[in-house]
Order: C-alpha cells, then sequence, then structure tokens
C-alpha cells in the first residue's frame, strides 16, 4: 500500500494582490500535517514550493511571507543562508548547493493563483 496524499487544490490569493516580487504561504489540507508551501510572483510569473529547507528539513521562513533575498531576486533560507533560484527552486549557494526545492503545480485562473498539491506532509 502506498502512502499518497490527496491532490488538492487552493486559491491562493489574487496576483494583483501579491507584490511584484512577493510571496505568500499556503496551506493545504487540515491537522497536524498539512502541506505547507509559498508562492512567489515575479512579474507576471508565479511559481510555487513546498516550504521545506532542503538542508536541514524545516520552513525557509521565520517571518509570514518572507522568503526572498534582499534584492527580492532569490528564494533564501532564514537558517543557514542557502540561496534558491526562484523559477526552478535550484540551491546556488550555501550548505545544499545544487539540491531543488520541491515544486508544486500552479496556475493562474482568472486573477487567482491556484496551487494543486498534495493535503498532508504523508
Amino acid at each position: 500500500m502506498t502512502n499518497v496524499a490527496e491532490q488538492q487544490q487552493l486559491a491562493v490569493c489574487r496576483l494583483r494582490d501579491l507584490d511584484d516580487p512577493g510571496c505568500r504561504e499556503f496551506r493545504i489540507g487540515e491537522g497536524d500535517w498539512p502541506f505547507k508551501g509559498f508562492v512567489v510572483r515575479r512579474g507576471e510569473e508565479v511559481f510555487a514550493y513546498q516550504n521545506f529547507c532542503v538542508h536541514v528539513g524545516h520552513p525557509l521562513n521565520w517571518q509570514p511571507d518572507r522568503f526572498l533575498t534582499q534584492d527580492g531576486q532569490k528564494i533564501v533560507c532564514a537558517s543557514h543562508g542557502a540561496i534558491y533560484e526562484i523559477d526552478s527552486g535550484i540551491c546556488v549557494a550555501g550548505p545544499c548547493l545544487g539540491r531543488k526545492l520541491r515544486a508544486v503545480s500552479v496556475d493562474i485562473v482568472e486573477g487567482n493563483i491556484v496551487v494543486t498539491g498534495p493535503s498532508s506532509q504523508a
């Protein structure tokens, strides 16, 4: 028996309500182990990833919706300073060089940022 979480869709926010560049956290599912992720806007493009540093396995951010470097050009882990490309999720600097964030399916539907992901972290 495989342990595959059911996929669910979630409208995170309106594209126009997200700064450029900007990020917004989301949760899919309920209970003790919901799937936690975040979206990143860059221009008219949006990318989505699991909120999970591939270096040590904890959330990337310490403050709500804060995932970007000071210049807004990369994703940064607040704990150990790993730097990830926004468009690919690949770590380009820090302790997990070459590893990749887990991408989440994301679309813009009628102006809404919609993610599709598992309903739990399992």
